[in-house]
């Protein structure tokens, strides 16, 4: 009888202990996608400053015009990569928003194909278009972590959200 009590013990521990580093396990995965999340919106906020600090959205309105497009589109492009941006820091709706940048940043690599790989060549490359639109994928397939405001329901894979 006492041993039967024991053994259950050994069961209710481990599977406490088991329940424990499932927690921290997603714990962590939370805090991972959570600092994807936040990071990924950085760099769409860094990039529509560029836009704005740097180039000037005159001067970008210029360039979309130099390479064949109307050059009062890059007033919503920057609109969309800032606003896009500040809502993937403050996680609202984090997984639509990424999912919702991925066009504007195929025309960015598409315009930059020609230029090389690395986005330091001359007139910049596509490698750092391209990787925003894998990191932009990659937070629309995964949850939307922690410290969300509006958590995202639609156009996921999973119930959870």
């Amino acid at each position: 009888c006492i041993f039967s009590l024991f053994k259950c013990n050994i069961k209710m521990k481990s599977s406490v202990s088991h329940f424990n580093h499932l927690e921290k396990t997603m714990n962590s995965t939370a805090a991972g996608i959570t600092l994807i999340r936040v990071s990924l919106g950085i760099m769409w906020i860094a990039h529509a400053l560029l836009k704005l600090f740097v180039f000037s959205l005159a001067g970008t309105a210029a360039y979309f015009e130099s390479i064949g497009f109307v050059g009062e589109l890059a007033y919503p492009v920057f609109a969309a990569e800032l606003i896009g941006g500040i809502l993937l820091v403050l996680g609202v709706y984090a997984r639509q928003v990424s999912l919702l940048l991925i066009p504007v940043m195929m025309v960015a690599a598409w315009v930059h194909l020609p230029n090389g790989w690395t986005h330091t060549s001359t007139n910049g490359g596509w490698e750092y278009p391209v990787f925003l639109i894998f990191a932009s994928l990659a937070v629309w397939l995964m949850e939307d972590g922690l410290l969300t405001l509006k958590k995202s329901k639609l156009l996921t894979f999973s119930n959870q959200a």
